[in-house]
């Protein structure tokens, strides 16, 4: 018998690639057809079949207070009534800015944009604008948003070109992106030798979080900022996903590490179409009408998506108490899956169980998965009622809405999940 998700999905596929609009929700991963969503509320996903799940997806991390949370719903909804878009400036933007700078205070200044992709694309060019340098440097397994530049994952070796990710994308595009070792020194340490005065900045997300959630090792971080100074080059920290999660300062309070620019993602829009980038002043002044490096965008600081935002972050900063008790809901579902002998990495929120053997630390290890294991325990999961990624090489992410009641169950799913498989 099939289901109304199935039919939607069929229906899809004849107007839309794929039947989805991004990837990983076609749920191929997980030799299943993806559900459709009705509605969610709080911790909750309802799909178009009325069956509830335990949501651990958050919308890839930004509904941190829960989905349909009341004060961003109501003042979005005020805000509606005075138009959607203007491509004008307005207060909000300004409001918004000085939210995102009060978490971040060695940083100055503030650009929206409408995605995480676009953020990290901006940043880029303004690095490359500030210091007269073209290359870059990124970390395998790292994922910063489908620009054509950064879709490059693997190459022929660190000292040599690297190859487009994705087809359409010209060789020449990522010529000047160079790969290293996600927690691996060396790997920086020889391409700022092999490209001396070369290099305008290296990018990473402080905590890698599109391969699975891997840590850095200690001193990772630090390296990366001490490198970058010695050679005239900026740190960049891909923040879409840590930022206002990891602590209300992100990865960089987190970890006490100051980059020179920050990229932030959709929790700034409350989960709407928002992001930004952010940097010192002498640096985002050479973006226009400013400088010469040029960006924009009509719907840049879309008046809807920064009432999302604006309301987020005040409830985010009103109660950090938050980052407590998400970490403590997160720790204690790091314990149920280590108690069934499956490896799992955790930074605060964020976790990720690897149904591998031994520690995960850096992209070769990700690449050892077993990923028809994780796809039975994903059709386990979802049958005992949790909604986790449809990847293995996905973050777990806990909002504050998720209650004792949520883990219990979700425990237990794991329990009876992993012993199935």
């Amino acid at each position: 018998m099939s289901t109304k998700s199935e039919g939607l999905f069929n229906d899809a596929r004849t107007v839309i690639p794929g039947g989805v609009n991004s990837p990983v929700r076609a749920f191929r991963a997980v030799n299943r057809d993806p559900l459709f969503i009705r509605n969610a509320k709080g911790s909750h996903i309802f799909d178009v079949d009325g069956n509830e799940y335990i949501d651990y997806v958050c919308s890839w991390g930004p509904m941190i207070l829960g989905h349909a949370y009341a004060p961003v719903i109501e003042a979005v909804k005020k805000a509606c009534d005075n138009g959607l878009s203007y491509g004008a400036p307005t207060e909000n933007e300004t409001v918004l800015a000085k939210l995102i700078l009060e978490a971040v205070p060695f940083m100055d200044k503030v650009r929206l944009v409408n995605s995480g992709t676009e953020a990290v694309m901006s940043a880029i060019r303004v690095a490359r604008g500030y210091t007269g340098k073209d290359k870059i440097i990124k970390f395998r397994g790292n994922y910063h948003g489908h620009s054509d530049g950064l879709l490059v994952t693997a190459g022929s070796g660190l000292l040599t070109e690297s190859n487009p990710d994705s087809a359409g994308v010209p060789k020449g595009y990522t010529a000047t992106t160079l790969l290293a070792d996600y927690n691996d020194k060396d790997s920086v340490e020889a391409l700022f030798n092999a490209n001396k005065g070369k290099i305008a900045a290296v990018i990473v997300e402080p905590v890698s979080a599109n391969m699975g959630v891997v840590p850095p090792k200690e001193g990772f971080l630090e390296f990366l900022r001490d490198i970058t100074k010695a050679n005239d080059a900026l740190l960049i920290f891909d923040e879409v996903i840590t930022g206002f999660r990891l602590a209300y300062g992100g990865a960089s309070e987190y970890f006490g590490i100051e980059p020179d620019m920050i990229t932030f993602g959709k929790i700034v829009g409350g989960g709407m179409p928002l992001a930004a980038y952010v940097g010192t002043k002498e640096i985002m002044d050479v973006v226009a009408p400013v400088g010469s490096v040029y960006q924009a965008g009509t719907l840049s600081g879309n008046p809807i998506a920064v009432t999302a935002g604006i309301e987020q972050l005040k409830a985010l900063k009103a109660d950090k108490d938050i980052y407590k008790r998400i970490d403590d809901y997160a720790k204690k579902l790091e314990e149920a899956y280590k108690n069934n002998g499956v490896p799992v990495n955790r930074v605060g929120s964020l976790l990720s169980p690897f149904f591998t053997t031994g520690e995960v630390s850096s992209y070769d290890d990700v690449l050892k998965c077993d990923t028809d294991k994780f796809a039975k325990y994903f059709r386990n999961m979802l049958s005992n009622g949790i909604y986790v990624a449809p990847s293995q090489f996905e973050a777990m992410f806990i909002s504050d809405a998720h209650t004792a009641e949520d883990l219990e169950k979700t425990i237990n799913a794991i329990n009876n999940s992993i012993s199935m498989n």
